[in-house]
Formats: structure tokens, C-alpha cells, sequence
């Protein structure tokens, strides 16, 4: 069983699945929980992040919304009682991977639960595919979460 579960949550229903099947397994094996969050300058941006007014103090802004994330992951982990960590990298550079690739082989992580929209197509060109560059990057076993919503491909 998996005991050290590594969970990068960008706030997303995709994400939030993800989070909860990995919660699940940590309650079921008596493991804990590590939750990241990148803040993505790109998604900001592009607007895929949700986010759609761009205040003076941007750099401020995506952190309150990465602490935001983290603490909301942080209290679900806290009712479910599984123990987790948590840690914001913003740093607003490195692709997420590279971070999960990272902080996966640091904390000596057993597992990556990753949530994916399973996009195909233009979409996938346009957006890319963290979940498959977690896949390729990754030192541990990856579980991919589709989000379900066959409305996102």
C-alpha cells in the first residue's frame, strides 16, 4: 500500500477528485498526504486557471489564490483525518512536472495522484498535458483521475 501520497491541487473539480481518491487511499493504509501547489503564471494569463480580472499586485494576488488552495485542500485532508503537509512553490517559474518530479523524489513519496481533463485534440495542443508530463517525468507510480466531464475534451 501506498503510505506517502504526493497531490498537486491547482483548485480545479478535476484537482478536487483527485484529492479525494488520494485522501481514500491514505485512510485506508494509514498514510499521509503532501499537497503542492504551483503557481502558474501562464494560467493566470490565458484565463484557464478561472481567474478573469487582473489586479495591480498580480504576483500578490496568485499567491493569496495558491495559499487559498492549499489551505482549502489542507482542511479536507483535516476532516477526512488523514495527516497532510502542504507547500506552496511560487517561485513563477518551472513547469509543473519538473516541480512534482522534484518534490516526489525530496519527500520520498511512494505515489503522484494527479486529477486530468482528459483533453484530446486542438485542446490538448493548446493546453497541454501536465498529467501526461507527470506521467513521463515522474520517479514514482503515477494515478491519473479523469474528471469525468466529457464536456472538457
Amino acid at each position: 500500500m501506498y503510505k506517502r501520497i504526493l497531490v498537486p491541487v491547482d483548485g480545479s473539480q478535476t484537482a478536487t477528485k483527485a484529492l479525494q481518491s488520494a485522501l481514500q487511499m491514505a485512510k485506508e493504509s494509514g498514510g499521509q498526504l503532501r499537497i503542492i501547489h504551483l503557481i502558474d503564471a501562464n494560467a493566470y494569463m490565458s484565463g484557464s486557471g478561472g481567474f478573469v480580472s487582473y489586479p495591480g499586485d498580480l504576483p500578490g494576488s496568485m499567491r493569496d489564490g495558491g495559499r487559498k488552495v492549499i489551505e482549502e485542500a489542507a482542511d479536507f485532508a483535516k476532516t477526512m483525518g488523514v495527516p497532510a503537509e502542504t507547500h506552496l512553490f511560487d517561485s513563477f517559474d518551472g513547469r509543473l512536472a519538473d516541480v512534482v518530479s522534484e518534490e516526489a523524489q525530496k519527500w520520498s513519496a511512494d505515489l503522484v495522484v494527479v486529477g486530468t481533463h482528459g483533453r484530446s485534440g486542438i485542446g490538448r495542443v493548446l493546453l497541454g498535458s501536465g498529467a501526461e508530463q507527470i506521467l513521463r517525468q515522474s520517479p514514482v507510480p503515477v494515478l491519473v483521475i479523469r474528471s469525468g466531464d466529457d464536456s472538457s475534451q
